[in-house]
């Protein structure tokens, strides 16, 4: 028999806040029902808070976000499109996987995994595409298998600079409400988004944030991909009027008006700032343990997921199934090339520092248990030094104000 919950430290789905999970409690609904804007055209206007962007628009898709990679896809590219992409890790390698099975030409450039977006090798391809065949750029923010983010601003940066008018697609499924975005402001077209992450829902609902730009490629002349469930047109006609082309999820979009009430009452730049201060507790920890992260410098940290890297001889894969079966924690895998030699800690969503305490603990004894050499403890003190030191000035200012 097992008491407690299970601790959840995979990078998603993350932890339903009971708040969020209470607002999901309701009775079935009339989809139809003339009172449904009340409720959904607050979470159009919201969600576009969330991502950033004031003159677009934001879809919602009962799908994960593979389904908001299609839509973003179908929606704007014809098949023989030339777009450039970067693989560097499992979730940026299915996004080139996708775009080669739609029939997109994909120039695709190999990256270390551990490393990002080559700022340097898109700067040589969009230079030398005087004559501006790139329809379009994808930059997967944060990659999820490896703890690593990108520069997405950089991107933008490049493009200006050659005045390249190719979309900017970006998955920002483990980075959206999570980690610092700007839709507008980096001059990102198309953004995807996922319901079980940073916006701290189950998973099933995915979000497509586009701009104006964006919209335009769309309504243009130019043949694009067959396409039914996720066109824009079908959503745009109902989705003004609150409602949707398809049977919605409506317990979801009470759950997702709560999770935007949250964030929004901390205030997103609080939310970046305190996944920010989390993850660097989290990063305190494995180095204090003498463990690496797959991400090879600090340039690359992920402030939503640390790929840990195992001891030599000592197998990932049983150090996440000890967590399970007898710690009641559930890490995530090594996906693809770094199956059995990597566990993941996700920590993003409704999180704080005691329980990225917890996460150390249970990942120290759980590698001891595997056979890890390692000091118990040294990664929980580690982490608690940082935490103490990064809250000490918010406790200062509160004992200033009393």
């Amino acid at each position: 028999m097992r008491h407690g919950i299970r601790q959840l430290f995979i990078p998603g789905p993350t932890n339903v806040p009971d708040r969020v999970r209470r607002a999901m409690n309701v009775t079935m609904e009339d989809q139809r029902a003339p009172d449904l804007p009340d409720l959904t055209l607050g979470l159009f206007r919201d969600l576009k808070r969330a991502f950033r962007n004031e003159s677009g628009r934001v879809f919602m898709f009962p799908s994960s976000g593979t389904g908001a990679w299609e839509a973003a896809v179908q929606n704007t590219l014809a098949s023989g499109d030339k777009v450039l992409m970067a693989r560097f890790g499992q979730f940026s390698h299915l996004w080139v996987e996708m775009a080669q099975r739609l029939g997109l030409d994909v120039d695709v450039v190999d990256v270390e995994w551990g490393k990002g977006v080559p700022l340097d090798a898109y700067e040589q391809r969009i230079a030398a595409d005087t004559g501006h065949e790139i329809r379009a750029v994808f930059v997967t923010h944060n990659e999820t298998a490896t703890g690593v983010t990108s520069d997405i601003a950089g991107v933008r940066r490049l493009l200006d600079a050659h005045s390249h008018p190719a979309l900017l697609f970006v998955d920002g499924v483990s980075s959206i409400a999570s980690i610092d975005f700007r839709q507008d402001e980096w001059g990102v077209d198309l953004a995807v988004a996922g319901s079980q992450k940073g916006f701290m829902l189950p998973a099933g609902l995915s979000f497509l944030s586009v701009s104006e730009k964006a919209l335009a490629a769309n309504r243009d002349e130019r043949p694009k991909m067959a396409r039914s469930y996720f066109t824009f047109a079908d959503q745009i006609a109902t989705n003004d009027q609150g409602y949707f082309p398809y049977t919605p999820p409506t317990q979801f979009f009470h759950g997702l008006r709560a999770a935007l009430d949250m964030l929004f009452e901390e205030g997103l730049d609080n939310v970046f700032a305190r996944h920010r201060r989390l993850a660097e507790g989290v990063r305190r920890g494995v180095e204090g343990l003498g463990l690496k992260l797959v991400a090879a410098g600090p340039q690359w940290h992920s402030d939503t997921v640390s790929a840990i890297t195992v001891p030599e001889g000592v197998d990932a894969n049983r150090v996440i199934k000890i967590a399970y079966e007898r710690y009641n924690t559930s890490f995530g895998g090594g996906l693809a090339r770094l199956n059995g030699k990597v566990f993941r800690i996700g920590h993003l969503g409704d999180l704080n520092e005691v329980m990225c305490l917890s996460a150390l603990a249970a990942a120290e004894i759980s590698l001891a248990d595997a056979g890890a050499d390692i000091t118990p403890g040294a990664g929980v003190a580690a982490a608690h030094a940082h935490f103490r030191e990064a809250n000490a000035p918010v406790l200062a200012e509160r004992q200033a104000a009393e």
